[in-house]
């Protein structure tokens, strides 16, 4: 039953393209990248327990990458692309060797600084970066509202279904047992180190890739839309709200997230605080998040 609620949900979003406006694409489009960030997030956090509050570091890397090499060099765009995801994957090693040797607040600052860092390091190098006033990215993969969202809405169907398999498989259930207590799985002979550099690896590839896909769909590349604490603040919202530990619940945060903030957006200023509230009032009365309240009513059905 549930999987037939999901497929037809899938047919339903997939036809949206020929009897929606460009408007409702254009609020969409963005979610579902959104979506795949927060999917990558929740298997460092929700299974691998490591506290990263600097999503944007991957993200960003992917992102600007790929923007520069388009901008700079005029290579291809699936070049581009290739070169985000490996640019990003490599800040994802760098990134976990700090979180084999701390963990909890102090490998969440470390994440925080690696943000910064990024930052600081783009205004720089704006000769190369674009700086505060952003990148321009020439090509775009395709101008078609309908072909974008198509675009962005299978990569992330296809994203949550490999990181949702490799979260069931025996890879994520040593990941669970070595997020909870290393000290016993490594007692149980599990390599905790091989295992957490390879969700470190898998979270920034798919990190990276979604923003490589990212820019070239905004067509611009700003440390205010891809790199900035606040858009890791939303990364984390979306995961948490969906529930942690169920990868497609951050799909559907994300999803939330997007759709109420513009939905509330005639509100002006209000908007931010009552998507907050709301997202609040989630968090406290429903800790599994929506998967936990989906799957509650589910019992109840």
């Amino acid at each position: 039953m549930r999987w037939a609620m999901v497929l037809l949900a899938l047919v339903i979003a997939a036809s949206l393209p020929w009897w929606v406006s460009g408007y409702v694409l254009g609020v969409l489009t963005p979610a579902f990248y959104l979506a795949v960030f927060a999917m990558a997030w929740d298997l460092l956090f929700g299974f691998a327990n490591e506290v990263n509050f600097g999503p944007t570091f991957l993200i960003g890397l992917g992102a600007y990458t790929a923007g520069i090499l388009d901008n700079r060099l005029g290579l291809p765009i699936w070049a581009c692309l290739m070169a985000g995801t490996l640019a990003a994957v490599c800040g994802g090693v760098i990134l976990a060797l700090p979180a084999l040797r701390v963990r909890g607040p102090y490998f969440g600052l470390t994440t925080l600084v690696a943000v910064l860092i990024l930052s600081n390091l783009i205004v720089v190098f704006a000769d190369l970066t674009g700086g505060e006033i952003g990148l321009t990215v020439p090509d775009v993969i395709t101008i078609d509202a309908g072909v974008n969202y198509w675009l962005a809405l299978g990569f992330m169907v296809v994203s949550g279904a490999i990181l949702l398999a490799l979260s069931r498989s025996p890879m994520g259930l040593i990941l669970q047992a070595s997020g909870q207590d290393p000290v016993q799985a490594g007692a149980l002979g599990f390599n905790v180190t091989k295992h957490k550099l390879a969700a470190f690896t898998i979270s920034a590839f798919f990190s990276g890739l979604a923003g490589a896909l990212y820019v070239f769909y905004l067509s611009t590349a700003t440390v205010g839309s891809l790199v900035d604490v606040t858009v890791g603040v939303q990364v984390i919202i979306a995961a948490v709200l969906g529930g942690r530990r169920t990868i497609v619940g951050a799909a559907l945060g994300a999803i939330f997230l997007v759709t109420a903030t513009e939905a509330l957006r005639p509100t002006g200023e209000l908007a931010t605080l009552i998507v907050s509230a709301m997202a609040l009032l989630i968090v406290l009365f429903f800790p599994n998040g929506f998967m936990g309240l989906l799957s509650g009513i589910g019992r109840q059905a």
